[in-house]
């Protein structure tokens, strides 16, 4: 979950700045503490201290770190950022911002770059750095043909299962089995990735990757976006929740998450998207839009996005094949959308064009759209003109 002190010098000379006291068994009584549930995190940034009690998700204690760092670093003009990031034999540093269910951590796993982190980095003046020391991967139906590295991470020594089931008469964990939650994790040091900079620094992005898992067929598989349309869509941080990802969802739903991850961030979130808008600016970083769920057709009537045709789009987008493609702008929210790409069919790259339903596609286009102008109104009177405009 953090970064480890590997000497005996290093722990001795170390002066801790937060403590977090975790008590996974010690439930809260509603009615008498004010919680709603018996499950609580507590943060006080003023005492530094952190209360964890009535859940054992270790990812409670990752997220009140990065909640702390949130409200630390960008006093320091350190953008905290909710991403997984990748490099290059070019030092052509990547990063991927999504929420959970993405693709975030299985994107970023690539055998032909190196892995800085999957969750949680900053980005300072001299690059990125990661903030963990390993990952903390999701793996409900993980397949070993679809994401062989981080498979073969959930069969090493050292890692740490999750709400995972074992079949009783195999003695093996069943990867399949949804019967106690569809949030399934891996818990794994980033040396169990072959190709990870254990160091977890590297340089500036040249590109950033903001994903999205669209139920509704109506984004695109890729799209390549302005920086003031990568910062409208940074504050608007939009996915959808499909059955079976959360308790009491039956349908498609939209949900939106101000910088990808609203709830850990402790200062408003223009405060962030101000600081990304300048290190974009500064950097010259192109920045991409990628649709990991349905395009064309909503989910219910049509297949998801194949994660090999994302791997092929991430691939165009980081070797620069796309920067001599043609492109078409899409006439709702603006960016523009590559024609070709190789290793995907060109009838896909564009959901106006592979919709089977003209006014079926049209309706959910203009719903979806009015959804994020509805979400946006948080934020409209504290963004520029030029972020205002980026809206559909």
């Amino acid at each position: 979950m953090l970064i480890q002190m590997k000497t005996l010098e290093e722990a001795q000379n170390h002066r801790p700045k937060f403590t977090i006291i975790n008590v996974p068994r010690f439930n809260a009584v509603p009615e008498l503490d004010g919680t709603s549930s018996e499950a609580f995190i507590l943060l006080h940034l003023g005492k530094k201290l952190v209360l964890i009690g009535g859940t054992s998700y270790a990812g409670e204690i990752k997220k009140s770190v990065f909640t702390m760092l949130n409200y630390v670093l960008p006093q320091e003009s350190v953008l905290s950022m909710h991403c997984s990031a990748n490099v290059g034999d070019d030092d052509d540093t990547a990063i991927f911002f999504g929420l959970s269910g993405t693709g975030k951590t299985t994107l970023s796993a690539d055998p032909d770059r190196r892995l800085i982190g999957d969750d949680e980095h900053g980005w300072s003046d001299h690059g990125i750095f990661n903030f963990e020391g390993g990952c903390y991967a999701k793996v409900i139906r993980l397949s070993k043909e679809a994401e062989p590295e981080i498979y073969e991470c959930t069969r090493r020594f050292g890692t740490i299962l999750e709400n995972v089931s074992m079949d009783h008469n195999s003695r093996r964990v069943d990867l399949f089995d949804a019967s106690l939650t569809e949030n399934t994790r891996a818990a794994y040091p980033i040396s169990h990735i072959q190709t990870a900079i254990r160091e977890g620094v590297c340089g500036h992005p040249k590109n950033i990757i903001m994903l999205t898992c669209d139920a509704f067929g109506v984004m695109p598989p890729l799209a390549l976006m302005t920086p003031f349309q990568a910062v409208y869509h940074f504050l608007s941080g939009y996915t959808a929740k499909v059955a079976g990802t959360e308790v009491g969802v039956k349908e498609p739903q939209t949900t939106f998450s101000a910088c990808f991850g609203a709830p850990f961030m402790a200062l408003p979130p223009t405060v962030y998207a101000d600081l990304l808008m300048k290190k974009i600016m500064t950097h010259k970083v192109k920045c991409w839009l990628l649709n990991t769920g349905w395009s064309g057709e909503p989910y219910g009537k049509a297949e998801r996005i194949k994660i090999d045709y994302s791997r092929a789009l991430i691939k165009n987008v980081l070797n620069g094949s796309l920067n001599q493609g043609e492109f078409e702008k899409d006439p709702l929210f603006g960016f523009v959308i590559p024609k070709a790409c190789k290793g995907v069919p060109s009838e896909i790259l564009n959901p106006r064009s592979s919709k089977s339903d003209e006014g079926g596609y049209e309706e959910r286009a203009k719903k979806l759209a009015a959804d994020f102008k509805e979400n946006f109104k948080l934020f409209e009177n504290d963004v520029s003109r030029e972020v205002l405009d980026a809206m559909p």
